[in-house]
């Protein structure tokens, strides 16, 4: 089994929803070690995800953009960077519809700006601990029928929205730079991701908002598109595990095991929103379910086979969609603002 211990990271994205998570997760587990972030600070990114560590002398915030060559480097060699955890992108599907400049600018450009950077100062420093770890996300896949197998690592690429397809591109980078270079990379590919410090344009975080608010609560087409929901903690332990037992050049697929149709998601909201927050201004929840136009080119089914991951590094997630569900929208009840 491969084994390094990278102690000296940058995590692109970090003051986003996953990156902030994964931040957190790395400084409860490893104390000492150093922390930079960069983020651009976009609508996404909130730094406020991340006062708590803020005043660390291990932890350094840096607002910068990714396509920032020279900052890239400064980065890089001034912090003697061991690991970059790549988690900065652009993606929500809805904006890459409308705007798609900024999504192959973010996730390409910035994705082979970050790669070029490393490849320069792994070729200077040839450590064993170096990792260029690449997060992505199961819809470069493209779409799944009711009855297909789901996802694996040797499912091949079809993406279906700009969002999609920028980040399919970044991957082939990714696995370009490691085949040709030798760089020591990892890709991971996850399924629908939730918890805390989401971005309230996300399904989850949206509907649990627009309850406390009594409004609306939109749903695409008929709402029986299907996602195979993971929980954003179980997501960070298994880049960690990936992080230190992973092996180079190797794809893994990290899912929840829990598959569910939207309608019933939002339903089970619907109920434990009722249950969780008694002064809501319209109860029960249910009555502001509504149906709006689904989504251009909307992909049916996502589904995540992860047994390679289980069966390497023994990862399995802890949380099911019941018990993740309840600890997310508790958080929210204690962190939302009218």
């Amino acid at each position: 089994m491969t084994s390094r211990s990278p102690d000296r990271i940058l995590v692109t994205g970090g003051a986003g929803f996953i990156g902030s998570n994964f931040v957190h997760h790395w400084s409860r587990h490893y104390p000492t070690d150093r922390l930079v972030v960069l983020d651009a600070l976009t609508y996404a990114g909130n730094r406020a995800n991340l006062v708590d560590l803020e005043a660390q002398s291990n932890f350094r915030f840096v607002k910068g953009n990714i396509c920032d060559r020279a900052l890239v480097d400064s980065l890089l060699q001034d912090e003697n960077i061991q690991m970059v955890a790549h988690l900065a992108a652009e993606s929500h599907v809805d904006r890459s519809i409308v705007e798609p400049d900024a999504f192959i600018q973010t996730n390409l450009v910035g994705t082979f700006t970050l790669l070029e950077a490393f490849r320069q100062h792994w070729q200077q420093q040839q450590n064993e601990t170096m990792l260029f770890l690449h997060v992505s996300t199961d819809e470069v896949y493209g779409d799944l029928g009711e009855d297909d197998p789901a996802f694996s690592e040797a499912t091949a690429y079809a993406p279906n929205s700009p969002y999609s397809a920028s980040k399919a591109g970044s991957d082939h980078l990714v696995r370009a730079y490691h085949h040709t270079y030798r760089l020591p990379t990892i890709v991971t590919h996850c399924s629908n991701n939730y918890g805390e410090y989401q971005f309230p344009e996300k399904l989850i975080p949206l509907i649990c908002v627009n309850i406390l608010r009594g409004k609306p609560l939109p749903i695409y087409g008929d709402g029986q598109n299907i996602r195979d929901w993971l929980y954003v903690g179980d997501h960070c332990r298994a880049l960690d595990l990936l992080s230190h037992a992973g092996r180079s050049g190797e794809t893994y697929t990290i899912g929840g095991d829990s598959q569910i149709r939207n309608i019933d998601l939002v339903l089970m909201i619907c109920d434990l929103m009722d249950e969780l927050a008694p002064s809501l201004p319209i109860r029960p929840s249910r009555e502001l379910i509504t149906f709006v136009a689904d989504r251009p080119g909307h992909d049916r089914r996502y589904a995540i086979n992860a047994a390679k991951l289980k069966t390497e590094l023994g990862w399995l997630p802890q949380e099911s969609i019941a018990t993740g569900l309840r600890k997310t929208l508790t958080w929210y009840l204690h962190h939302f603002e009218p």
